[in-house]
């Protein structure tokens, strides 16, 4: 069974693919319909949901609800840094440290086990992202209210969208998880974030996203990233064509060793970002060639179509011509056989001539145009009418005609008119016995 025939795109259509296809590089034409087709030629959330496909994450138009937000956290090259909190020191140190273990153990063995119980009778409510964007808003507020505006700029969107952007702008992107309950991340927010030399060089280098993992966005990106304890630190790039994770840092850091540590991982992985720069580089050259291919395509082909359309209105324009010109040698056959009709007609009403020894007839030499003589007899008695019908069923005789006498020169009113509807006869118009009458030819007047 021969395959069903794609529908032809509009022009609209037509600018939404090509669109489409210079903003993601595709280069099957097929691909680029099919995906538009599928959000209904919304080059909008085409273009989202093919970088989300890219770097593994959900779509911000229709995010999937169950779907944890993916990034490649599986390259073993991943740079981990942890710091651990410090051992006791000294005698005093040890004995409440083994002192306060048993009841530590049993607390947080208790909390999880309520936890997990928790679980059957209420499920997570940060299971479910209702507004991710609101969880960061919320965030910030609240970091700002504890610990002051004096912060490193966070990325007000949601992690989806802080991906996408540091993807488009090719930089680096800090992921902060920020653990409520955890008792080092007081600390570490007053003592090394908040730090006029952090803000510095997060706010210059990278962008920064953060969130709590008590909100549903938090934990959403909790669960992608697999955190082991707090403070929790993600650095992520693009890096072969995925958004990854090249660096994290956990437990208290310091500022100066913060830094540092970002610095170490920024320096290493910076020639993966200089070559996707290059690469997209190579590839705006190579959309750039094709959207002139396309604009010199375009307008050979709107060349070719004024070309054909002028063509076209030529040959309608020679037909049209071409039409008239037989039509007007239709009529003038029509005319001419009108005309030969007529003079038939009127030569088979004509009267017989009178002969020659009748005392009422009358002797006309009629003088043509063409300088031919032509003599016939008639009766004082006969209108000039019968003359002029004579005279129009030669063939030597023009269309239209006027008898004219020689002297005195006058008109005879062989027609009838308004005036005189009843033309006289040669008797009333005083020809004599014997006349010589000129035709006048009248058709070009």
């Amino acid at each position: 069974m021969a395959a069903p025939e794609e529908q032809e795109l509009s022009q609209t259509q037509t600018e939404k693919l090509l669109q489409f296809q210079d903003l993601t590089g595709l280069e099957s034409m097929d691909q680029c319909r099919r995906t538009l087709e599928q959000h209904n030629w919304n080059i909008e959330a085409a273009v989202q949901d093919r970088l989300n496909e890219q770097e593994g994450v959900p779509s911000v138009f229709n995010p999937p609800p169950s779907r944890p937000l993916q990034v490649n956290t599986a390259d073993h090259r991943v740079y981990s840094y942890i710091v651990s909190r410090p051992q006791p020191r000294g005698l005093i140190g040890w004995s409440y440290y083994l002192i306060m273990l048993p009841f530590r153990f049993t607390y947080y063995t208790l909390l999880d086990i309520f936890r997990f119980a928790l679980r059957f009778v209420r499920p997570d409510p940060r299971g479910r992202v209702t507004d991710p964007v609101g969880d960061v808003v919320s965030f910030i507020h609240s970091f700002e209210e504890k610990y002051g505006r004096s912060h490193p700029v966070f990325y007000q969107g949601t992690y989806s969208q802080a991906l996408n952007d540091a993807k488009r702008e090719l930089r680096y992107l800090l992921v902060y998880l920020h653990g409520e309950d955890h008792q080092d991340t007081d600390e570490f927010c007053r003592s090394t974030l908040c730090t006029e030399e952090a803000i510095t060089f997060l706010n210059a280098r990278m962008l920064f996203w953060a969130c709590s993992t008590s909100k549903p966005e938090g934990y959403r990106v909790s669960q992608a990233l697999r955190e082991n304890t707090y403070p929790f630190l993600a650095m992520i790039m693009l890096k072969d064509r995925k958004m990854t994770v090249v660096g994290r840092l956990e437990g208290l850091i310091q500022s100066e060793d913060l830094i540092n540590q970002l610095t170490f991982i920024m320096e290493a992985n910076d020639a993966y970002l200089l070559s996707e720069q290059r690469e997209r580089e190579d590839r705006n050259q190579t959309q750039v060639l094709r959207q002139q291919q396309d604009e010199a395509y375009l307008e050979s082909l709107r060349a070719d179509q004024e070309k054909d359309r002028k063509k076209r209105e030529e040959q309608e324009q020679k037909r049209q011509e071409e039409e008239k010109v037989r039509q007007t040698v239709l009529a003038e056959e029509r005319r001419r056989r009108n005309l030969e009709e007529e003079k038939e007609r009127k030569s088979e009403c004509l009267p017989p001539e009178p002969p020659s020894d009748d005392p009422e007839s009358v002797k006309i030499v009629f003088k043509l145009p063409n300088d031919t003589r032509v003599e016939r007899r008639f009766l004082f008695g006969q209108s000039l009418t019968v003359i002029h019908d004579f005279l129009f069923s030669l063939k030597e005789t023009p269309e239209m005609f006027q008898i004219v006498t020689n002297f005195p020169r006058r008109v005879l009113p062989c027609l009838p008119t308004e005036e005189q509807p009843n033309p006289p006869t040669l008797k009333e118009a005083g020809l004599s016995r014997s006349e010589v009458l000129f035709v006048q030819d009248l058709t070009d007047d």
